[in-house]
């Protein structure tokens, strides 16, 4: 059935309760693919990093990668799983194009990391745990680009390229168990959950899970069932969500899709969809597989992964400081709010804070610089701070300057769009554009007297008691010297020469 109007969210969630899967797919970090030799170097000429393995030609054989199996155990330790002592690889037997082998080396029934959980704070501070099925490694597929349609997908294409440079390459799919208890906030606890769990990968440091790259996607599985109901209803997967407000955005619309869909008597199918981030939309994909469809067995070229208790152990130990309490040690160390924090979170700002004040800025300073200025002019070109051309310790140096009154914050704020205009570090764009704070009380008394000589009448105010009114004379010497005055030291020279005191 296809719908053409959606229900309203507050409609859907007063008829239905959510019901919420997400898998994510994290690519690895490693140097080779999974089970063969080749380099995972992004940028290489199509089908040039390739081999008769990883192409499945007959008679090849592939060897475990044993960084990506230490990685998955990394993966599956700091999401509080339990680590098979033994476990094996299965093959995943379905037809794609840009799959050579025409089956995927997989896990099924035996993965090597089950029954964790993660726990996620929403920004209100509320705090939700999201509990997770299992973790298992297996390999991506090749990529394939379809050429001369309108759409860039298969449909109206004259013909396709495949690239099996992809094939092969690490992942770690990380499966919930169903999110149920959500209701209204499901779509925020599911981009909470996929923010909270780039953090986790990028901190243990085995993939820069850098969604807008593909190093992370998350399919987002979700279905209604009536208010009171107990049995699950029938369940879509928005496939390749890549970026979190797009898997707020996914969840969403297949909230009210759903609901539409139900309310008028129809039948959701169990599907794959496509998400489109111009609207928000979902388009239909194919008719989703059941498990049973993909004909798994266990891949006989492989000997099973058995990792000693040993060595699960030293890696357990290995572990840095997980995310969220390393938020909460900053959080102190700062001395700001849970709803702070969130914020600073929420910007993507917390290694370059912390970068900043290891450069010599105080937390402070850091915070103001990175979440003012920095932030604005981040959103404004559509970009993540961290690809800003300003380092951690140009804005310390920066705050330093503010520090010792040789920049007020106005000059500051020259300084940056200098640095980030390419004009050189922070000490050469003063420099180059004549940015100190003007200090000298003999030129600073001169444009105090020049200020009360043109603006009599206010002077007057002021030596009847309307101090208040000294703003405006403190405004005349920031024009005459262009900003670059201590304000605060001209209104003292101000009331000094009227003879006032507060």
């Amino acid at each position: 059935m296809t719908v053409t109007e959606l229900v309203s969210y507050e409609d859907a969630l007063a008829t239905y309760e959510p019901v919420m899967g997400l898998e994510v797919h994290v690519e690895l970090g490693t140097k080779t693919k999974m089970f063969c030799g080749c380099s995972t170097a992004l940028g290489a000429e199509p089908n040039s990093q390739t081999c008769p393995t990883c192409l499945g030609m007959p008679g090849s054989l592939p060897v475990v990668n044993a960084v990506g199996v230490e990685s998955a155990i990394k993966i599956g330790l700091a999401l509080h799983c339990e680590i098979a002592e033994w476990c094996r690889f299965a093959r995943k037997n379905y037809f794609y194009p840009d799959m050579p082998k025409n089956f995927q080396t997989s896990q099924y029934d035996e993965p090597i990391a089950f029954n964790g959980y993660l726990d996620v704070q929403l920004e209100d501070g509320e705090v939700f745990r999201v509990e997770i099925e299992r973790a298992h490694m297996e390999e991506d597929t090749g990529k394939s680009t379809h050429v001369g349609g309108a759409t860039g997908r298969i449909h109206g294409a004259s013909h396709s390229l495949l690239d099996y440079n992809r094939a092969g390459i690490p992942l770690i799919e990380i499966v919930t168990k169903p999110i149920v208890g959500a209701g209204e906030r499901a779509p925020e606890v599911a981009k909470a959950y996929v923010a909270e769990l780039r953090e986790l990968i990028k901190a243990l440091g085995v993939s820069e899970a850098r969604m807008e790259m593909g190093q992370m996607r998350c399919d987002v599985n979700l279905s209604l069932r009536p208010k009171g109901a107990e049995k699950f209803g029938t369940r879509s997967e928005t496939k390749n969500v890549n970026s979190l407000r797009s898997v707020e955005r996914a969840a969403r619309f297949e909230i009210q899709r759903h609901a539409a869909v139900l309310g008028a008597g129809g039948t959701i199918l169990q599907e794959t969809r496509h998400f489109h981030e111009e609207d928000g939309s979902t388009t239909s994909g194919r008719i989703k597989e059941e498990a049973e469809d993909y004909r798994y067995f266990p891949e006989p070229d492989l000997v099973p992964v058995a990792p000693s208790r040993e060595w699960v152990e030293e890696l357990r130990a290995g572990l840095p400081e997980l995310p969220r309490v390393r938020r909460n040690r900053l959080r102190e160390e700062w001395g700001i709010s849970e709803h702070e924090m969130q914020s600073v979170l929420n910007a993507g700002v917390i290694d370059l804070i912390t970068a900043t004040i290891e450069a010599g800025a105080d937390a402070a300073s850091a915070r103001k610089w990175w979440m003012g200025e920095l932030a604005r002019r981040a959103n404004e070109e559509g970009i993540d701070p961290t690809a800003l051309s300003i380092t951690p310790a140009q804005v310390a140096r920066v705050a330093a300057l503010v520090a010792e009154g040789a920049l007020n914050d106005k000059l500051a704020r020259q300084v940056i769009e200098g640095v980030l205009a390419g004009e050189g570090d922070p000490d050469a764009v003063v420099d180059k554009r004549g940015l100190k704070v003007v200090s000298d009380e003999g030129a600073l008394g001169t444009a105090v007297d020049e200020a009360i000589a043109g603006n009599p009448a206010i002077a007057d105010k002021i030596r009847g008691g309307k101090v208040a009114a000294a703003g405006a004379l403190v405004g005349a010497v920031m024009k005459a010297t262009r900003g670059q005055a201590d304000a605060a030291r001209v209104r003292e020279l101000i009331l000094e020469r009227l003879g006032v005191t507060e």
